[in-house]
């Protein structure tokens, strides 16, 4: 018995996703903003020029922020971004810690 790929899915190896270490940086961003009541639901999408990570304050809207890895700019302007639901571009740059600090001071809050 041989298994066979569907028809129309694209290879593995066209595919870009996150690798572990950046998604532990994006998931432990994530925990902090559940726990702050910012955010409650997230998605993923891994396609061919690029990954992204969408997160929601409600499963039922748009994503409120998009944090994307498109690794044909890496040489250019960084291959990470921090997109907001308007579509502007928040931060940018070649180093995925450095750019989720966008989120940092939604995180501080005062008492």
């Amino acid at each position: 018995m041989t298994i066979q790929p569907l028809p129309n899915s694209p290879p593995v190896s066209d595919v870009v996703a996150f690798d572990r270490r950046e998604l532990a940086v994006i998931l432990s961003l994530y925990g902090r903003m559940v726990a702050a009541g910012e955010w409650r639901d997230y998605g993923m999408s891994f396609l061919r020029d690029s990954a992204v990570f969408s997160v929601f304050r409600r499963a039922a809207e748009h994503p409120l922020y998009r944090i994307e890895k498109r690794p044909r700019l890496r040489n250019a302007q960084g291959m990470y971004a921090v997109v907001a639901m308007d579509g502007q571009i928040l931060r940018r740059g070649h180093d995925l810690p450095t750019v989720l600090r966008v989120f940092e001071r939604k995180l501080i809050r005062p008492v």
